[in-house]
C-alpha cells in the first residue's frame, strides 16, 4: 500500500528541498491560506494523505519582529488549526513538524535536546508555541516528530539572513567594509544534509524532539573572512570586545539514527558566491 504525504510551506526553501530530495515520495501539497481553517480542513477531508510535514512559517526573524501578529498567526495559530484538523479526520499516522534553535537559549556548551526552551526571539517564541500546542495534542493519539533546526543558509535566502546580507554587503561599491555585532558563534548545515536528516526521521518514524545540525561552531568573523578573501575585499570589524553569544547542537540523539552531516560549510559559502 502506498501512502501519501501532505507537506505545507512546499514554496520555502526547506519545502521545495525536501520534494527534490525526496524523489520517491508522492507529496500532496498545501496550497491554501494557513491561517484558514477551512482551507487546512477541505486539504485534509478532500485527500488521502498518511503522513504530514509541516514547513509552513514566517521565518526572517526581522520580519517576524516587525509583524509579530501576522506571525503570530502562520506560526503558531496555524499550526494549531493542522493538529486540530489532522485530530478530527483520524487518518494521519506521523506528523513531521519544522521548528528551530531559536527555541533555546544561548549556551556556551552544545545544546541537547533536553535543555529547557527559553526562546531567544519572538520568532522562536512563536515556534515554541506551536511545539508545545503539538506536544499537548498530539501525545498519546499522534506519533510526531519536532526538528530543532539550526542554522542554513541557500541562495533563496533574502539579506534578512545572514550570510547572504555578509555577501550583499561584500560585494557592494566600498573599498574598506565595516561590520559590527560580529562576536558570535552559530551552527551552520547544508540544506542538502537538513533533507537527509528529515529522510532519516521520516523512514525511522521517529518521535519526539531531535536537533538538526552540524555540532561545529562556526563565528561570525570567520565567515566574513572567508567571503572576504574569495571576492578579494578588505573589512574592519570595529566589535570584539562585545559579548560573544553560541548556538551550537549537540546531534548525538540523530546520529544514533546513523544520520551524520557530510557537506564542508567552506564548499557550502563557495557555492553562493
Amino acid at each position: 500500500m502506498k501512502f501519501n504525504c501532505g507537506i505545507t510551506g512546499h514554496t520555502g526553501i526547506l519545502g521545495s528541498e525536501i520534494i527534490k530530495n525526496f524523489p520517491k515520495v508522492k507529496f500532496i501539497k498545501f496550497n491554501g491560506d494557513i491561517t484558514k481553517r477551512h482551507d487546512i480542513k477541505n486539504w485534509i477531508n478532500k485527500n488521502e494523505i498518511s503522513y504530514i510535514f509541516h514547513f509552513a512559517a514566517i521565518v526572517p526573524t526581522r520580519i517576524v519582529k516587525e509583524k509579530f501578529n501576522y506571525a503570530y498567526k502562520v506560526n503558531y495559530i496555524g499550526t494549531k488549526y493542522l493538529v486540530d484538523e489532522i485530530l478530527k479526520s483520524n487518518k494521519v499516522k506521523w506528523f513531521f513538524y519544522s521548528s528551530t534553535s531559536h527555541v533555546y537559549n544561548f549556551s556556551k556548551k552544545k545544546i541537547t535536546e533536553k535543555a529547557k526552551p527559553n526562546p531567544i526571539s519572538k520568532y522562536g517564541f512563536t515556534k515554541l508555541k506551536a511545539e508545545q500546542y503539538i506536544q499537548k495534542k498530539l501525545s498519546k493519539k499522534i506519533p510526531y516528530c519536532i526538528a530543532r533546526i539550526f542554522s542554513f543558509t541557500h541562495k533563496k535566502q533574502s539579506s534578512d539572513f545572514v550570510i547572504p546580507s555578509i555577501i550583499k554587503k561584500i560585494k557592494g561599491k566600498n573599498k574598506n567594509y565595516v561590520f559590527d555585532n560580529t562576536n558570535h558563534f552559530r551552527d551552520f548545515l547544508d540544506t542538502k544534509d537538513i533533507s537527509k536528516a528529515i529522510l532519516t526521521l521520516y523512514k525511522n518514524k521517529s518521535i519526539g524532539v531531535y536537533n538538526i545540525g552540524s555540532g561545529k561552531k562556526i563565528s561570525i568573523t570567520y565567515i566574513i573572512n572567508l567571503i572576504s578573501k574569495k571576492l578579494k575585499k578588505n573589512y574592519i570589524i570595529k566589535d570584539k570586545s562585545k559579548a560573544s553569544t553560541s548556538l551550537i547542537a549537540d546531534i548525538k540523539k540523530i546520529k544514533k539514527l546513523k544520520w551524520k552531516p557530510t557537506k564542508k560549510f567552506e564548499n557550502l559559502i563557495y557555492s553562493l558566491i
